[in-house]
């Protein structure tokens, strides 16, 4: 049966109980410091044989554990909240929770539940897997400000926006920092303002360029009715929004850089690239939330990694519609989303089978919708790349085509 470590975990703290087989050999509480982890190896090393660890995710507050773990290349199995439940709870009518009752429980049901270990990747899928995370929310944070700065400019001067109708750039920030309010431009002139946008830009940009920014936001303020003065707060708002978002832009960009160039350390990321509407950013963050593919005994398994494996529920003569699990990583799931939308977008490119999945799936005798259609086409390219990973062979459109047919 062997030994076993549970701990439960919390903030800077975990409960631990040792168990060889059902009998308790000890407990006590642990602190996330030097002295509490060296304390809990002095513990292992004394052991007669190499114990298994066992504990429950909790984000941050089980990261010290688990890097304890990997440092020192100790056995252990990391569950998911959910499993840990359902271990814990078994054949259970009333719930007992305190910290040392689910240590104990941890380790006394160990043996009764299969509970696989985790597989170690190389380090540079940890920190690609940080990279990823912090790109992400760089990205979500970008997406928050500028609804700041439309709410801002609204009051202070709409017709900024058509700047940036389409996308954000650093020059029509750069305006909007300087002219947050009509009273600004009309105050100056034509060549002013052209001399000072060439000059304030964080990149360059053409005289006759700068000349028509200039241009036109001279005609935006002659005809614009603010809703607020030049020295209100949403006027300040504006000018604090613009800069906010310019940063961030430059942020992101010198993440992505960075993303992008430990990516390419990965024999994968030119796989990932060989498949039409997979560019170097959607082949890093790829790698970076999927990780290591090869720990994977079969793409059914990844596809649960992510959670679109199929969920169904039947009882007695009812049959309920089949959904996706959504119990995965749902930052990898919205990545294969966007990658396979992309796909679609960009299917005048190169031929892709992906794509000529999704229309089939569109034009059967009963059309699926096009969000099913979509997940069914994410579960085909997870297989592809599965397959194309393990195997390290880039996109051939024909010999997709015949493992199809």
């Amino acid at each position: 049966m062997g030994i076993v470590i549970a701990l439960d975990v919390s903030m800077g703290k975990s409960y631990k109980v040792l168990y060889n087989g059902q009998t308790c050999l000890s407990e006590e509480e642990i602190l996330h410091s030097k002295d509490g982890f060296q304390a809990l190896l002095d513990e292992i090393n004394d052991l007669p044989e190499e114990p298994i660890l066992v504990f429950e995710s909790t984000g941050i507050y089980s990261k010290p554990v688990e890097t304890f773990c990997q440092r020192n290349k100790l056995r252990y199995c990391v569950l998911n909240p959910l499993e840990a439940k359902k271990q814990l709870e078994n054949g259970t009518l009333r719930s007992w929770k305190t910290d040392k009752h689910d240590a104990h429980k941890l380790a006394q049901v160990h043996q009764f539940n299969y509970r696989i270990e985790k597989i170690q990747q190389p380090e540079i899928y940890n920190e690609l897997r940080d990279l990823s995370r912090f790109y992400q929310e760089v990205e979500e944070e970008i997406k928050r400000i500028r609804m700041y700065l439309h709410n801002a400019l609204q009051l202070s001067f709409p017709e900024l926006e058509q700047f940036f109708s389409s996308r954000v750039t650093p020059y029509a920030l750069t305006l909007i920092d300087l002219y947050p309010h009509p009273d600004f431009v009309l105050e100056s002139s034509q060549t002013k303002i052209k001399n000072r946008l060439i000059k304030s830009t964080t990149k360059k940009i053409s005289e006759s360029r700068a000349k028509e920014k200039a241009t036109q936001i001279m005609d935006y303020a002659k005809n614009s009715y603010p809703s607020v003065s030049s020295t209100s707060v949403q006027t300040q708002k504006v000018q604090y929004y613009a800069r906010q978002l310019l940063q961030l832009m430059v942020e992101k960009e010198q993440i992505s850089e960075q993303l992008i160039d430990s990516s390419k350390q990965l024999p994968e990321f030119e796989v990932l690239k060989s498949l039409p509407g997979i560019g170097n950013i959607s082949a890093a963050l790829f790698i970076g939330e999927f990780g290591d593919l090869s720990r994977f005994s079969d793409h059914k398994k990844v596809n649960a990694f992510i959670g679109i494996d199929i969920r169904r529920y039947q009882s007695g003569k009812y049959m309920g519609q089949d959904h996706i699990n959504k119990r995965g990583n749902p930052k990898g799931r919205k990545i294969l989303y966007l990658i396979v939308r992309n796909m679609i977008r960009q299917q005048k490119a190169a031929s892709n089978h992906i794509v000529d999945y999704y229309y089939k799936l569109k034009k059967q005798p009963i059309p699926k919708k096009d969000k099913v259609a979509t997940v069914a086409c994410m579960n085909k390219l997870l297989k592809c790349i599965y397959s194309m990973v393990r195997n390290n062979t880039k996109y051939d459109y024909s010999h997709a085509v015949s493992m199809d047919q």
